[in-house]
């Protein structure tokens, strides 16, 4: 039976290599391919709340589209939004 000693250097090794593949595993989603994302993906991806989402919707200012009782916002549309906003107000 052989006795490894663990240095602080050794320890500390390996606290930053946990962490990277921590982050790693935590990351964030790449952006998405898709071309149509539902409510709460566009809450999350705004970080809004399903209120804020409801005035978007109202005031016109984020376009959708309602299949069934699901709704529908179009990635392309919500760039436009973001990029050039109608009224600098939006997420007020």
């Amino acid at each position: 039976m052989s006795i490894e000693i663990m240095t602080k250097s050794d320890l500390m090794d390996f606290k930053s290599d946990l962490f990277k593949e921590l982050k790693a595993f935590l990351a964030p989603e790449k952006p998405t391919d898709k071309k149509w994302l539902r409510s709460n993906e566009v809450r999350k991806l705004l970080g809004i709340s399903t209120g804020t989402l409801q005035t978007l919707r109202n005031n016109g200012t984020l376009s959708f589209t309602k299949i069934g009782g699901t709704m529908y916002y179009s990635v392309e549309e919500i760039n436009k939004v973001l990029q050039f906003p109608k009224n600098p107000n939006i997420l007020r």
